[in-house]
């Protein structure tokens, strides 16, 4: 199995995660927050299960200071080599955590890259804990959520001599940046949202700093301040940095880089003023020399301090991305170690796709004259929409501008144009009431925005998806199916949560839902891990299709939050990444070089293989689903869509 995990950079609200803490012991001290990302750079890894705890490496990075270790996975000496010091002591400790609470077997981790630069503010130890509490929990099956992760390796790291503070094993959540609440004991972690192209730089000093030197000062202010200076520090720490953090997390979503430059520039002087005066460690000449050096000062909107601050590193906001480039070059011309980093829009969902192709022969015989898409369903604004209508409908009000239809022939064609781009004779809109004639032409302007293509075979669902690839393009794409309804319980669509909650996680995504256990063989069911306390976010960890219901019951329930079994089933909309139409694509070429021409083409086993490289996440969304494809079914949604 192969892991990748990046370093963390804390863009705003260093410190505040251990100050937060504090609370547990004076509920004066303000929560703490801070914005911390995934950076570019990390720890690639290659792991397996094996009888003892050995990590290898193959990585050129750190070939001068790397040594082969392996030791017994027993936990009286995963102890001692964890507060020895030595360099493996961070994944001792974490080894150490994982045999004593889930009595696991070995690892075997052999690192075949290390881009990440170690000790400079970048939390490469942190990055090391978080790989081998993945290593653990994906080869023995732990399901452990990404949060889950995260706690481990730090509680890993406290088994050592190092202090590490709660936001270093940041790293966990991958390259994206992260809003981080620290409420004493308590941790939340919240996907934000960027709306335009952020060039950051940032760059390691090649200096000294003392941590364990900062903390320990800092910490002396903690939990009562005693006096004046260190009241500026709880200040400094407390409501003026969730002041700062708000501000950055509105200057983000607005794509507004000049002011969160200028909010860096802010937050550093902040520090200078109230925090670094507690601690004679704090004392910074080449961080502030390269923070004024007027040679960067037009190629960035602003700058500030990273990490425990002190001379560790640098980071700053670009102008433009050919100014990242140049002040890169400069800062290593200059002696230190710069590093880019982009933080890049989730793409908005734009486009959708319907496939429309089949017969209906469980309608039959009223799908010989008309396509089940077309079938009459009885609203609650009082009107009788085709069930086409009602999906068009709910795409457009979710912010969908263009919708590609999969239909089965050119044939097929003419009935979507007779409805969608066809006027009615001046006769028959005359006799329409005025509300009626308006709502004409809204059908007609949904018209312009549909796109059609063709499966001429019927090779199955992931066949007729594979269709609309080249409409797709290289963009995330939402998926509906064709006869099935969706009643959203609250005053968003269905297809918009699903839109906002990609917007947060940027990743493959299905809708889901509970369903009795006797019905878990007539679809596909998903396992997983809650990444929330909501349980409505599912890291989806298995698909199976048409499971037996004892083996559901055995290894695909999922606990609910009063700890009971469920099992959850896909609620009919996706939300595709180009790279599920590069693995139908694949799909399909082995079929054809096997000379295979009969066989279907599968979605779900697409989504698996794409889930197995990069991930995937179950969405339970506010609303129900009303089936269109059997008799009874159709009898359920007209009875009760329009109630």
């Amino acid at each position: 199995m192969k892991l990748f995990v990046p370093g963390r950079l804390c863009l705003f609200g260093e410190h505040t995660d251990w100050a937060g803490h504090y609370r547990t012991m004076n509920a004066d001290i303000k929560p703490g927050a801070a914005i911390v990302t995934g950076i570019e750079q990390g720890i690639y890894a290659e792991v397996e299960k094996s009888g003892k705890f050995e990590l290898y490496s193959d990585a050129e990075e750190i070939s001068d200071v790397w040594k082969d270790f392996s030791c017994r996975m027993d936990e009286t000496e995963l102890k001692r080599i964890a507060k020895s010091g030595d360099f493996f002591c961070y994944c001792a400790g974490v080894a150490s955590y994982m045999l004593e609470w889930y009595k696991v077997g070995g690892v075997r981790i052999r690192i075949t890259s290390m881009t990440l630069p170690m000790k400079s503010g970048l939390s490469s130890s942190a990055a090391i804990c978080v790989l081998v509490a993945r290593a653990f929990n994906s080869l023995y099956n732990l399901n452990l959520n990404t949060l889950g992760e995260m706690n481990i390796a730090y509680l890993g790291e406290l088994r050592t001599s190092s202090r590490c503070g709660r936001l270093d094993q940041a790293c966990a959540f991958g390259v994206k940046p992260n809003l981080m609440t620290f409420d004493g004991d308590e941790i939340e972690v919240r996907s934000l949202n960027v709306k335009k192209h952020l060039y950051w730089v940032f760059a390691d000093l090649c200096a000294e700093k003392n941590t364990i030197k900062i903390l320990s000062d800092l910490n002396k202010a903690y939990p009562f301040p005693t006096n004046e200076a260190e009241r500026l520090e709880h200040e400094a720490l407390g409501q003026k940095n969730l002041d700062i953090v708000d501000r950055a997390i509105r200057y983000m979503a607005e794509g507004d880089a000049e002011a969160l430059g200028k909010l860096m520039t802010e937050a550093e002087a902040l520090f200078d003023a109230q925090v670094a005066p507690m601690s004679p460690a704090l004392y910074s000449p080449k961080l502030h020399a390269v923070l004024n050096d007027p040679v960067i000062q037009p190629m960035v909107w602003g700058g500030k301090g990273v990490g425990s601050h002190g001379d560790g590193s640098v980071q700053f906001l670009a102008r433009s991305e050919e100014a990242q480039q140049q002040l890169v070059d400069y800062l290593n011309g200059q002696g230190l170690k710069a590093y880019t980093l982009t933080l890049k829009p989730v793409h908005t969902v734009r486009k959708a796709i319907i496939p429309v192709a089949g017969f209906g022969t469980r309608l039959y015989p009223a799908t010989r004259a008309l396509k089940k898409d077309f079938f009459p369903i009885p609203c609650p604004d009082g009107m009788v929409r085709p069930v086409i209508l009602i999906l068009l409908e709910e795409l457009i009000q979710s912010g969908i501008e263009d919708i590609c239809l999969v239909l089965g022939s050119e044939e097929e064609r003419q009935q979507y144009a007779d409805f969608f781009e066809r006027p009615l004779s001046e006769e028959h809109l005359r006799k329409l009431p005025p509300e009626a004639q308006d709502y004409e032409n809204h059908i007609l302007d949904i018209g312009k925005r549909l796109h059609y293509v063709y499966q001429r075979e019927k090779r199955g669902f992931g066949h007729a998806v594979y269709q609309a690839a080249q409409f797709a393009g290289n963009e995330p794409v939402m998926l509906l199916l064709g006869d099935t309804l969706y009643r959203s319980d609250s005053h968003k669509p269905c297809a918009l949560q699903m839109v906002e909650e990609y917007e947060r996680h940027n990743s493959l995504m299905v809708s889901i839902h509970p369903i009795p256990l006797a019905e878990v063989s007539r679809y596909g069911i998903l396992h997983g891990v809650w990444e929330d306390k909501d349980h409505r976010v599912l890291h989806v960890d298995t698909i199976m299709e048409k499971p037996k219901a004892s083996y559901a019951e055995d290894f695909l329930a999922v606990r609910n939050q009063n700890g009971e079994k469920e099992y959850y089933s896909v609620f009919g909309q996706y939300i595709l990444t180009p790279e599920v139409f590069s693995q139908l694509h694949e799909d399909i070429i082995q079929r054809e070089i096997a000379g295979d021409h009969v066989s279907e083409i599968e979605l779900t086993s697409a989504l698996e293989a794409v889930r197995q490289r990069s991930g995937m996440v179950g969405v339970c969304l506010k609303g129900r689903m009303y089936d269109m494809g059997n008799p009874a079914a159709l009898v359920t949604a007209v009875e009760s869509f329009g109630k």
